[in-house]
């Protein structure tokens, strides 16, 4: 899985444009957002400079070593903030950089990126978050909801930053109806909720 994400320097000429993975890029456009973790696989390269370009794991103190510019905090960041970083500390040095960060592997992804399935289901489970994923492929991957379930007042949880946003999901209408308007795209780190009815 490679994400990628280019950033050139927009004053005098512009620089010619870079050349990124098509696949990188649609996965850079899909999850823009992914954050960089411990382990993740990343791939720095300076357009013009291939000496400054770089490969390698993000280190568990969340840094990365770019010839130059030293260490640079990669973790918790996305590859596009990463670049920013890069390009910024690289203009010290060169004009107008033109930088490209790509995570050629997400080995972080498994540990730091789940989803969580909670309550009446067969199955509770953590599982990988995967491009894609909705609730309902969240839900059948636990097993589906158990006999003593309330589906219709499932609960979404997802973190944001300091607050969490919770969506109402109606499960009940997902499985019985066919009615999707609420099989919301998951993100990592989202908990799904699914509570027991009342007697």
């Amino acid at each position: 899985m490679l994400l990628g994400v280019s950033l050139a320097a927009g004053c005098g000429t512009s620089p010619a444009p870079m050349e990124v993975p098509s696949e990188g890029a649609r996965f850079a456009s899909m999850e823009g957002d992914y954050r960089i973790g411990v382990d993740d696989r990343v791939q720095v390269t300076v357009w013009r400079n291939p000496e400054l370009s770089v490969t390698g794991p993000v280190r568990p103190d969340g840094k990365i070593s770019v010839p130059i510019i030293g260490d640079v905090e990669a973790g918790g960041r996305t590859p596009s903030e990463v670049a920013e970083i890069v390009r910024g500390k690289l203009s010290a040095y060169i004009r107008d950089p033109n930088v490209v960060v790509i995570l050629t592997e997400l080995r972080s992804h498994e540990f730091l990126s789940r989803v969580r399935v909670t309550g009446a289901v067969r199955t509770p489970r953590s599982m990988p978050h995967r491009q894609g994923m909705t609730v309902l492929d969240a839900v059948l991957e636990a097993g589906g909801v158990n006999d003593f379930s309330a589906p219709s007042r499932t609960k979404l949880y997802r973190k944001l930053k300091d607050k969490t946003e919770v969506f109402d999901i109606d499960l009940g209408d997902i499985l019985t109806k066919g009615k999707l308007e609420s099989n919301l795209l998951l993100r990592p780190g989202d908990v799904i909720t699914i509570p027991e009815r009342l007697f």
